[in-house]
């Protein structure tokens, strides 16, 4: 039943009648826990020799909490921190990052550190020292990814067996952009290239241009097979990719694939709700499922 309560309401239209069918993270806050506040942790975690920026948005409670990690896209201006607060009010810790050389963190940008900075986060996190401090359930992180960090959650989560999940939303498969003309890479990246350090439009395109045939996110479909996996798609002309990811899970023995699409753009900018619905609706499956 829960699987058809999550479809139903996504179809629902963007209106005050989804009211009272949003999980209660969505419209209330929950009760304040005095002796172990919901509360904020900057972070400074090693990756490739520097330590990138990081947010922990950790949840009210003793703990162990399970965690929601959250990639952001390339360049990350839609950073998702409203599904992190909602999540947070849910009951789980979520933790959002910057990749090397992107919005502050130190480095120099480049496509290929963007799944290494992920998988640094997961390590960071299992570090016993870290999951006291903010209170993580090492054994019940998800790890999820917005365009390119839906692209780097496939590569990532694909090698990382001991993840809870993965979720995927409005993926861009940087395999597959890779094999555009250069000159609309070239383009492509300019508009892409706010906060990025130490690279450039055209060393971007270069950079893509020579890994397509080694990027894409179907490379990882063999180990990504082996979790629960979300795949979130939107009208912004790349659904196929994540449709295509679908079927190569789903081929390679995947059974718990959930994949919806909604008629919203590529940063979900009118359909926020029913992202975070989504994506909870999702994760309180997971609990109870026991998985």
């Amino acid at each position: 039943m829960r699987i058809l309560w999550f479809a139903l309401v996504l179809a629902l239209p963007a209106t005050g009648t989804m009211g009272r069918d949003l999980p209660l993270a969505i419209s209330a806050d929950p009760p304040r826990d005095a002796v172990h506040p919901a509360r904020m942790e900057v972070l400074h975690v090693p990756s490739g020799g520097v330590a990138i920026n990081g947010v922990a948005y950790l949840a009210a409670g003793a703990g162990p909490h399970p965690t929601l990690v959250i990639a952001h896209g390339w360049p990350g201006n839609e950073k998702n921190l409203d599904l992190a607060q909602a999540v947070r009010r849910a009951g789980w810790n979520a933790v959002t990052f910057n990749y090397r050389g992107s919005w502050g963190s130190p480095g120099s940008f480049r496509f290929a550190q963007v799944p290494e900075d992920a998988a640094a986060m997961l390590a960071f996190l299992r570090v016993p020292e870290n999951v006291e401090k903010l209170g993580v359930n090492p054994r019940r992180i998800v790890l999820a990814g917005h365009s390119m960090g839906g692209w780097a959650t496939a590569l990532t989560a694909a090698k990382d067996p001991a993840l809870l999940g993965a979720i995927t939303i409005s993926m861009g498969d940087l395999g597959l952009v890779g094999g555009l003309p250069r000159k609309d890479l070239v383009a492509l990246a300019a508009g892409n290239a706010e906060t990025l350090a130490g690279t450039s439009p055209e060393m971007m395109a270069d950079e893509l241009a020579a890994g397509a045939a080694a990027n894409r996110a179907q490379a990882g479909a063999a180990g990504l097979a082996r979790l629960p996996l979300l795949v979130l798609s939107s009208d912004d002309g790349l659904a196929e990719q994540s449709d295509g990811l679908v079927a190569a899970v789903r081929a390679a023995g995947g059974k718990n694939v959930t994949a919806v699409r909604v008629a919203t753009d590529h940063g979900w900018s009118d359909a926020r709700i029913r992202l975070e619905t989504a994506i909870i609706a999702w994760l309180q499956q997971l609990e109870e499922n026991g998985q």
